[in-house]
This record gives structure tokens, C-alpha cells and sequence, in this order.
């Protein structure tokens, strides 16, 4: 697929059927994936040119997670769409943490016509996700019927729009909190696949102390995105590849947990490193790991 005289073809079929390119050699790989939360400082001051940045590392999949006042990035659903394809991006996720039952409806619309697939619910929404700053605890409040009553009812929502919906969990969601629940289980065992699945935050299960594999075992093909950092010895967020998470061992399961695409992702960069920088550095691990 990297062949110059195939390349443009195979990305005009994948933007005209809402397709992600393989990797090359006919390999049943998705084609790398980034969201631009990792960027989102330097995306406020100059947007499309980011975006180019983006697209010359060789990410082809794109993950937005800003949306206001109906713009995505300052631009309108239309307009970041046309823009993703004139630089070979495809718009694949969206992270919509802002979401309530009266917005919902107009936000879906806007995820839709910016050519995403699916919309992702980054954190317990409507104020029901925590954090305290002195402990660097995450959280939420409220029961974790009501959050997944929440989510039932947007993803009838999406799924009436042509979109799916997915939870993107932290660590807080795979502890059991004080009635001795855990908030990923009970949401697992009360959605319906046709309606809800997950987005696999690998970095933060491995946080929580669990095990990637074991979720992917007793809960097979809901884990439809990956977001795929890594985790240094001190654990902070780290560039792919560079890190403690044995990510060979979890992408053999890869078919097992029913991940259509992986999301690169760096929340944080530390000791000088810059955004994209960590996400080129990602993007060059991707072959030693498996995922390209």
C-alpha cells in the first residue's frame, strides 16, 4: 500500500466506503491511528497546519477531541472533513466529553457530518467524572447504573444516526468502588453489543493492575478501539515502544478482543520531549510491537 502507484487509488476508495487502510502487504492491520488530544495545544494555535504534521509522520486514522460551538478545531463539520482528505486523513473517532441529553442530538449530527464513525465518551459525562488534584485520584459520582442508563440511551441515539458509540475507560473503572462493584464490569454486562463497546484505554487497565487479556477473554469483540501508550518505570505516560507494557502479548489477542482500530495517544510528555516527537517516536515503535 505504500507503493506510489496504488497509494492514491486505495485512499480514494477508503474515504468514498468509510474504510482504514491495512498496512502493507495485504497484512489485516489497520492503518495507525492518532488522536490529537497528544497535540491539542499547538492544534489551537495552528490547526490544519498540525494536521499536515500529523499526516507526514504516516498516521492515517484521526481522533478529535475538541468540539465547540458546532466547529471541530474552529472549522465546520464539513470543512474539517474536506480538509482531512485533501492531506489523506480520515476521520475515525471523536472524544465528545461535553455531551448531554440536550446537546446530544445536535453534537451527534455535527460527529456525523464530519465523517466520523464512531463517538466516544472519553469519561463519566455531565459532571459526573472527578479529580482531585492533590492525589491525582480519577473518579466519578453517582451509581454506575445512572452512567450506563447515560450510555444506553446516547448510543440509541448514534446508532439512529449511522454512528457507534463507545466508553472509553481510565483506571477508576476497573477498581471496585464502594459498593464493591466494578464500574467496566457492570457496564460490560448491562449494554448491548449492538449498541455500546469500549475503547480500550491499554495504558490505564494496565494502571489499574488488570489484564488486558483477561477483559478480552470473558468479554470477546467489544474492545472496538485501542488507545495504545505506553507506561515508563516511574509510571508516567511514555511513547510506544519505549516503555513497561508488553504490548506483543496483548496484540496476538488483538482478534480475540475485536479491535477494528488503535489510537496512539501520549496524554503527557515529560523530560523535554515534545508532542509530536512522542507521537513520531510511536508511530516508529508501531513494527517492533506488531500493530503495523
Amino acid at each position: 500500500m505504500r507503493k506510489k502507484h496504488i497509494f492514491p487509488v486505495l485512499l480514494t476508495l477508503s474515504i468514498l466506503f468509510g474504510m482504514s487502510l491495512a498496512g502493507c502487504g495485504g497484512s489485516d492491520m489497520p492503518a495507525p491511528g492518532a488522536t490529537l488530544y497528544t497535540v491539542r495545544d499547538l492544534m489551537e494555535q495552528d490547526p490544519k497546519g498540525v494536521l499536515q504534521q500529523v499526516a507526514d509522520i504516516g498516521y492515517v486514522n484521526i481522533e478529535a477531541t475538541n468540539y465547540e460551538d458546532g466547529k471541530f478545531y474552529g472549522m465546520a463539520p464539513q470543512e474539517f472533513k474536506s480538509y482531512l482528505g485533501e492531506i489523506g486523513l480520515q476521520p475515525l473517532s471523536v472524544h465528545q466529553g461535553g455531551v448531554t441529553m440536550e446537546n446530544a442530538d445536535q453534537m451527534i449530527a455535527d460527529t456525523k457530518a464530519a465523517g466520523f464513525r464512531y463517538f466516544v465518551i472519553p469519561v463519566p459525562p455531565m459532571g459526573r467524572f472527578t479529580f482531585d488534584p492533590e492525589t491525582r485520584t480519577l473518579g466519578m459520582t453517582g451509581t454506575v447504573q445512572e452512567l450506563t442508563d447515560i450510555v444506553n440511551t446516547l448510543a440509541q441515539k448514534c446508532k439512529a444516526a449511522g454512528l457507534e458509540l463507545l466508553y472509553h475507560n481510565h483506571d477508576f473503572e476497573f477498581k471496585p468502588n464502594e459498593q464493591g462493584i466494578i464500574p467496566i464490569d457492570y457496564m460490560l454486562e448491562n449494554t448491548d453489543p449492538d449498541l455500546v463497546n469500549f475503547q480500550m484505554d491499554l495504558y490505564w487497565v494496565t494502571r489499574a493492575g488488570a489484564d488486558p487479556l483477561d477483559y478480552f477473554e470473558k468479554y470477546p469483540d467489544r474492545f472496538k478501539i485501542w488507545h495504545v501508550k505506553d507506561m515508563d518505570s516511574q509510571g508516567r505516560f511514555a511513547p510506544v515502544g519505549t516503555g513497561t507494557i508488553d504490548f506483543k502479548r496483548i496484540v496476538a489477542k488483538k482478534e480475540q478482543s475485536g479491535m477494528e482500530y488503535y489510537i496512539v495517544e501520549q496524554d503527557m510528555t515529560f523530560d523535554g520531549m515534545q508532542p509530536l516527537e512522542a507521537i513520531r517516536t510511536s508511530y516508529e515503535n508501531l513494527d517492533e510491537i506488531g500493530l503495523r
